[in-house]
């Protein structure tokens, strides 16, 4: 007997669904949130599992990966399309329902998958996210020690990063209490400027390693931290069947509204990786405007440009950017392009 599985995870208990293929209930539980626990409770029930679904969230990684390795057939459900299934199947929402509606799901073959990532890629992400979350802080405390000072009547004023802090314990010399609030702040921005170094020394390194981030690097504008996004994104490039799908899946395409005699494009849709698309929009950003390089795509970009505005060229670039960087990856080439071949626009 064929059975489908829903699994509604919160981060104590887990309501579990079973379904055989009449979709008839054989079990409604919760148990603890644990791998044995869960897997003791299917084994218990029996019978072929077809598919056991789950939705994206935080533990969604963790599970569906161990899960797979006991032998069950894990799919991950794209958060917003269960949203809306749900909302659509039942009324009062609640653990046990939202489980039986995923499992119903499951049943009825009406999901979207999303891809979880693989070890390697989460490790990477986890760097890049945790060197990102550092460098705010840092701006936090020194934009803060600015705007707090001035309220004294102590402008910082433009000072290099190896001199901020000299700059801030000249300002505060002649007011004891303000030195001596001041000097714990830049005791932690001290810190956390050698943490971000160290931080930073690691994603050069991982860059360093990986080849395929090393040819993503041969693409003007795109540097390590670039890559390395671009990587831990995309995972594991031949899960997109063409190209151009990558501009789609990082959000750079224009949505589409459509009904009846209305039909008009509007924005980017902004959907997928926030991270990766803002990679992708400075990278773009830094062949326009600082890149003394020409080849054919920058031309093209500035084409485009004088046709359309810097601000359109600029995320036109960063979604072909995208195309061209997973076509480099599944092709294994470099990008090569000629100065001979490219016609500098008069200024």
């Amino acid at each position: 007997m064929t059975h489908f599985v829903g699994l509604d995870v919160s981060m104590k208990e887990t309501s579990v669904c079973v379904l055989d293929d009449a979709g008839a209930v054989l079990c409604e539980r919760k148990v603890a949130t644990e791998l044995d626990d869960i897997a003791v409770l299917l084994t218990s029930v029996g019978g072929d599992y077809v598919r056991v679904g789950i939705e994206a969230g935080p533990l969604s990684q963790w599970l569906v990966n161990a899960l797979t390795e006991a032998g069950l057939p894990m799919v991950c459900v794209e958060t917003r399309h269960m949203k809306a299934l749900l909302k659509a199947q039942q009324i009062n929402k609640s653990d046990p329902n939202d489980a039986r509606g995923i499992a119903r799901m499951m049943r009825a073959g009406l999901f979207k998958p999303v891809h979880v990532k693989t070890l390697a890629a989460q490790e990477q992400r986890m760097l890049l996210t945790s060197r990102r979350l550092v460098q705010r802080k840092l701006l936090d405390i020194e934009c803060d020690l600015r705007g707090t000072l001035r309220n004294f009547g102590l402008r910082v004023g433009p000072v290099s990063p190896t001199g901020y802090e000299a700059r801030i314990r000249h300002l505060v010399e002649d007011f004891p209490v303000l030195a001596a609030i001041v000097e714990p702040l830049l005791n932690v921005r001290r810190v956390m400027r050698e943490q971000l170094a160290v931080l930073h020394k690691m994603v050069l390194d991982a860059v360093r390693q990986d080849p395929v981030c090393r040819r993503f690097m041969t693409v003007p504008g795109v540097g390590p931290l670039v890559a390395l996004t671009y990587r831990a994104s995309v995972d594991q490039p031949h899960r997109f069947v063409h190209s151009r799908e990558v501009g789609a899946h990082v959000g750079l395409t224009p949505r589409r509204h459509q009904s009846g005699e209305i039909d008009y494009n509007g924005g980017v849709s902004k959907c997928g990786d926030t991270m990766v698309r803002a990679m992708l929009y400075e990278a773009a950003q830094s062949m326009l405007c600082h890149s003394q390089k020409w080849s054919w795509l920058k031309a093209w970009a500035v084409r485009v440009a004088q046709r359309r505005g810097m601000r359109r060229a600029t995320v036109a670039l960063a979604r072909r950017l995208a195309v061209i960087l997973h076509r480099m990856w599944v092709d294994g080439t470099d990008f090569r392009y000629s100065n001979t071949a490219v016609v500098v626009p008069a200024a």
